[in-house]
């Protein structure tokens, strides 16, 4: 009931502008010059009270089907792809719902249709150079109808760009609020996600794989490490019990390259499951096994028999 609100005021503008219009076309209450300014007008609030009224239906048709579709449930991956179709979806019908209302209003006036015929007529360098302008603003528009569409990204999804780690907050006609984990902005234009490569960890499900990287001596027991990082994931509310898995992936000149790979239900989830992780294999190498962190060894080899030192 409190979303039917937004209707009131509209409603109440077009029934008084309708009266008004039934009043004028039956008694002459002021002279002819008044009575056509007068009329205008209340063409004018006429049409953008209809106007007004069909976009909060708009909008109350949009929350209407969201309410039916959680985005805070762990598998949202359908109410995210709902969410971000009508959002965008509704920014495009209010775009349209607003240019013919203007265009109506613009056509009422005498002047301005014989302004509109001429400029029509003469369209040919102008409409060439203003759509030359206007090309990146029509390019944008038309990557907001590609992505409500096609869906490379989806609300709440998250993301890489410009080697920046974040969330997509908003899509609009022409530009993506991404939320960056450090609680800035960036502001993407929609063109970004059409033209250029992005990382997108949740594009088919919210699940994702995380790594810890460590480095020790050659000497650590691989066995011990991958018992430890079984205990520290089985007691962790982060894991969500499907990879634990521990690889040498590199062999240095002086350390061996170790990956703990483990999953979680999501990418916040699997940030703090690594944090974690990464702190307590630290702990346990250094408290169990001291001498097999990463160290530079020098041979100093005593001479031969017979022969000098220098």
């Amino acid at each position: 009931m409190k979303n039917w609100r937004r209707m009131i005021l509209p409603t109440i503008l077009l029934a008084i502008s309708v009266l008004i219009g039934i009043v004028l076309n039956h008694y002459q209450l002021m002279s002819e010059s008044i009575h056509r300014i007068v009329e205008k007008v209340i063409l004018i609030i006429t049409i953008f009270s209809i106007s007004w009224i069909l976009i909060s239906l708009v909008h109350l048709l949009k929350l209407s089907v969201l309410s039916k579709y959680d985005v805070s449930k762990q598998d949202n991956l359908q109410s995210r792809r709902i969410h971000t179709q009508y959002n965008v979806l509704e920014r495009i019908v209010i775009v349209i719902i607003m240019l013919f209302a203007i265009g109506i209003v613009l056509l009422s006036f005498d002047s301005l249709r014989n302004v509109g015929l001429s400029l029509f007529a003469s369209a040919g360098v102008a409409g060439l150079i203003i759509g030359l302008a206007a090309q990146k603003v029509i390019g944008g528009l038309l990557a907001g109808i590609q992505i409500a569409i096609t869906q490379p990204i989806r609300l709440d999804d998250v993301v890489i760009v410009e080697n920046e780690w974040g969330w997509i907050e908003e899509i609009n006609l022409t530009y993506v609020v991404v939320r960056i984990w450090d609680k800035r902005r960036l502001i993407v234009p929609s063109t970004y996600f059409i033209e250029k490569p992005f990382q997108n960890w949740t594009r088919t499900t919210a699940e994702i794989l995380g790594t810890v990287f460590i480095y020790t001596d050659y000497t650590l027991p691989l066995e011990a490490l991958r018992k430890e990082l079984t205990r520290l994931l089985e007691a962790s509310s982060y894991w969500d019990g499907n990879v634990n898995v521990v690889q040498v992936t590199d062999a240095k000149e002086r350390t061996v390259e170790i990956r703990a790979l483990m999953s979680a239900k999501d990418s916040p989830t699997a940030w703090n499951l690594r944090v974690h992780i990464r702190e307590k294999l630290i702990e346990f190498i250094k408290n169990n096994y001291p001498e097999c962190l990463p160290r530079t060894r020098i041979d100093v080899s005593e001479p031969r028999v017979g022969e000098k030192k220098e």
